[in-house]
């Protein structure tokens, strides 16, 4: 890689620092601002929610306004109304004050992530694409690994209206370093933007959301979840029909004849369902189920962040050694097994025990992603880098959101079987369980893969016996 290339990872970086640090602190934090709100633990999934919701429906413009404006004043603006929505989430007073501000942070937060990452990959050949994503990946780590302790130390010794503060100082060295490292690429001739497909498939987006939500809490009656469920899948069904139609769509399911990239996406997507729930469930049952202290609970779940930060270092080995197919199918299993043991931890569980399980399920799962994502653009050309981010930017963060509500799904639903509004530890089990089965689906998209998809970006070199190709740990000549 040029020395180039490293800066704008860097500052690609600082982005991805600022809502990894604010997504897992607000895991850890979750049970203290329910209190201070006087409201439900479980029903502040919402927070976490809304803020995945309005990325997934405001990227899809991301793409388009990167074209049309250049991608340095985009990025500009957004990581600055980003750092403004963190001083007004700290500022709130209710819950209802903190969801709009968390949809404002998700909306600019819709610019500044894709953005970002199209200014890297416009600027990255295929053959530096893995080690791109690494240099990025390692620095946004440190915001995981920090995440979660600091959360709990704040939580505990100061306030936790300070876990949205501290995005400011990491906004304000992003904001600096692009404006003297990022060049303004843009295009010379920007299609309309597609506002018929937006108004389809955003609204699609919400009413999904809003349909799960309504069936965690609608105290067993479906009619209203399934109405919201229906009306969403119509309009999903009829952004299809509108994109197939249309040239230049502001999703392009075009891209999904690109097998590498369809396996990223629908594979990726199915996967997510399953972590998504993760950084909601999991301080969630150490405070409320276990009984531990917010400050207990982040260093236990900071080892998860600190596996994923040892994989960013033998993931490209990996994927030259076996190649995509040969890492994603395995590793799928690995990674699902990982999540279904949490179901086995109780309150007397040794710290170190459930630290190590953490460790080695974030170890993998980050294996998982580094594949998953360099995988969706290996096989693309740079006109098509635009287009493919903001559609696999939206997947990523639907499916994520989806993850949330469903995690809290199957504790409401736990909860009502056993006809109790309170939280116990064997709602966990269920939860941990269901999230596991969901994570295994995505290896019907995943076995589909030839060992050969990829093979460029990933430096592999299947080896052939006759015609049929072999993994290079096979010993025939």
């Amino acid at each position: 890689m040029t020395p180039r290339l490293k800066l704008i990872a860097l500052v690609v970086s600082c982005a991805l620092m600022m809502n990894m640090i604010d997504a897992t602190v607000l895991g850890t934090a979750l049970p203290a601002i329910a209190t201070d709100f006087g409201s439900d633990p479980v029903s502040m999934n919402l927070t976490m929610s809304v803020y995945l919701l309005m990325l997934a429906v405001f990227i899809p413009l991301s793409g388009w306004m990167a074209d049309k404006y250049g991608t340095k004043p985009v990025f500009l603006v957004a990581i600055s109304v980003f750092m403004i929505s963190s001083v007004l989430c700290g500022l709130a007073n209710s819950q209802l004050e903190l969801v709009a501000a968390r949809a404002l942070q998700g909306a600019s937060g819709a610019l500044t992530l894709p953005v970002a990452r199209l200014v890297l990959l416009k600027a990255a050949p295929k053959e530096a694409l893995v080690q791109a994503m690494i240099w990025v990946t390692i620095p946004a780590l440190i915001g995981p690994l920090i995440g979660p302790p600091l959360g709990g130390f704040l939580v505990t010794y100061a306030s936790w209206r300070w876990i949205f503060w501290i995005n400011v100082p990491i906004g304000l060295i992003g904001l600096v370093m692009a404006l003297a490292y990022f060049e303004n690429s843009k295009e010379e001739d920007v299609s309309p933007l597609d506002w018929k497909g937006f108004l389809l498939i955003a609204p699609a987006s919400i009413l999904l959301l809003v349909g799960i939500e309504a069936l965690a809490y609608s105290d067993q009656n479906p009619v209203l979840p399934a109405g919201f469920a229906a009306v969403s899948l119509l309009l999903f069904a009829l952004y299809v029909r509108h994109a197939a139609r249309r040239a230049n769509p502001i999703i392009d399911l075009k891209l999904l004849s690109e097998p590498t990239f369809r396996a990223s996406v629908s594979g990726g997507t199915l996967f997510r369902f399953g972590i998504g729930a993760f950084p909601f469930l999991m301080p969630l049952m150490l405070q409320e189920g276990f009984g531990h202290t917010a400050l207990q609970s982040g260093m236990i779940t900071f080892t998860t962040a600190a596996g994923a930060l040892l994989m960013k270092f033998v993931a490209p080995r990996a994927l030259a050694r076996y190649g995509f197919r040969g890492v994603l199918v395995p590793n799928t299993v690995v990674v699902a097994l990982s999540m279904f043991v949490i179901c086995f931890f109780t309150a007397n569980t040794p710290y170190w025990l459930m630290g190590v399980v953490l460790l080695f399920g974030g170890f993998f799962r980050s294996l998982q992603f580094t594949a998953i994502n360099s995988l969706g653009f290996s096989e693309l050309d740079k006109k098509q880098m635009s287009r493919a981010t903001s559609f696999s930017a939206m997947a990523q963060q639907l499916s994520l959101t989806v993850g949330v509500g469903v995690g809290a799904l199957a504790l409401n639903v736990s909860m009502s079987l056993r006809g109790s509004t309170q939280l116990e530890p064997t709602d966990f089990i269920v939860a941990f369980a269901t999230i596991s089965l969901l994570m295994l689906v995505s290896l019907f998209e995943f076995t589909r893969l030839k060992p050969e998809d990829g093979a460029e970006a990933a430096k592999h070199k299947p080896t052939t016996v006759g015609g049929i190709s072999r993994p290079p740990s096979d010993s025939r000549t």
